[in-house]
């Protein structure tokens, strides 16, 4: 009989336990979602809603100095737009500061990761050197190195000294958006050593000794294992780099003839372009219609390196 009531209170038992572990895993449920939705809600608040809504400005006249009437204007922004010559050029010293930027970052941060990576003794003081700059506040760094470059400046009396000729560095149309470019390229240094350095201690050393008993070089183990190893690091920093640079505005802000991209709109980016279309000259719908057009430009070149740059790798 003990055994018989035993074995009737088993099943009982086992279910509540069940029912138990199923309310715990439906609580659980509730709150990784709850989790996940709150964060998505703030993104869709204040990036996929402006979105959208940049979309329906971009086709309308909307001066935000007028007494509200905004008509609808269809393509007419986007026709005045590539009719503007100022913004041609917006556009295409944007694709300069991508073109330069995004492989000197690329080049210059592997370079400085793969040397961090030969040295033992340091290693760690080395890395916080380099990545300081990345923490120093973008407009404090614009404006140290447009002190350097004044026609007064410390670069220009180092050059007198070597015996050079003064340069115009920031008051030159052909040398303006390089230097500009430069500083991104350094402030942003220690970021980039700092991807590469854990792509590289991703690798596995095994590979390299199998090379080592091979009888390979520095340069095979580099092409032949390294970079195809790096390729997921590699992507990610294409794609990060260049919607920074296509974004570029505080350095193009802080550091040009007047702070409006000058001279002559050699270094005028086209976000610059789209703060002085929406906050000087108040035409929010040209703005929201350049606004797209570099929407679609990031899109465009993001998928397409992702699409084209992106290889399967296999440890």
């Amino acid at each position: 009989m003990q055994e018989i009531q035993s074995n009737a209170v088993l099943p009982a038992g086992s279910a509540r336990l069940e029912k138990r572990n199923l309310s715990y895993k439906r609580k659980q449920q509730l709150f990784i979602y709850g989790s996940l939705f709150i964060p998505l809600l703030f993104f869709a608040a204040v990036r996929i809603i402006p979105i959208f809504y940049s979309f329906n400005v971009s086709f309308r006249e909307w001066n935000i100095l007028s007494d509200g009437v905004r008509p609808f204007v269809g393509l007419d922004n986007y026709i005045e737009l590539f009719q503007d010559e100022v913004f041609h050029k917006a556009l295409k010293n944007t694709l300069i500061y991508v073109g330069v930027g995004v492989p000197g970052q690329l080049i210059v941060g592997l370079a400085v990761a793969l040397l961090l990576q030969q040295i033992t003794v340091l290693r760690g003081w080395f890395r916080t050197i380099y990545f300081i700059p990345y923490m120093t506040s973008i407009i404090a760094v614009s404006w140290v190195f447009r002190w350097v470059l004044i026609p007064n400046g410390a670069a220009n009396g180092l050059l007198t000294q070597l015996g050079f000729a003064k340069q115009l560095f920031l008051n030159s149309p052909d040398q303006a958006i390089y230097l500009i470019t430069g500083v991104m390229i350094w402030q942003i240094l220690g970021f980039q050593m700092l991807i590469f350095v854990t792509g590289l201690q991703g690798i596995p050393q095994l590979y390299y000794e199998a090379a080592d008993i091979d009888g390979a070089g520095r340069w095979q183990k580099f092409w032949r294992i390294t970079l195809p190893l790096l390729n997921p690091t590699i992507v990610f920093s294409l794609v990060i780099a260049t919607i920074t640079y296509l974004q570029t505005f505080t350095q193009v802000k802080n550091m040009s003839s007047a702070g409006s991209g000058g001279p002559l709109n050699s270094t005028k980016s086209l976000v610059l372009y789209i703060y002085d279309l929406g906050f000087k000259h108040h035409k929010m719908g040209l703005a929201a219609a350049a606004t797209v057009i570099l929407f679609i430009v990031i899109m465009g070149l993001s998928l397409l390196q992702l699409k084209f740059v992106s290889k399967k790798v296999e440890y």
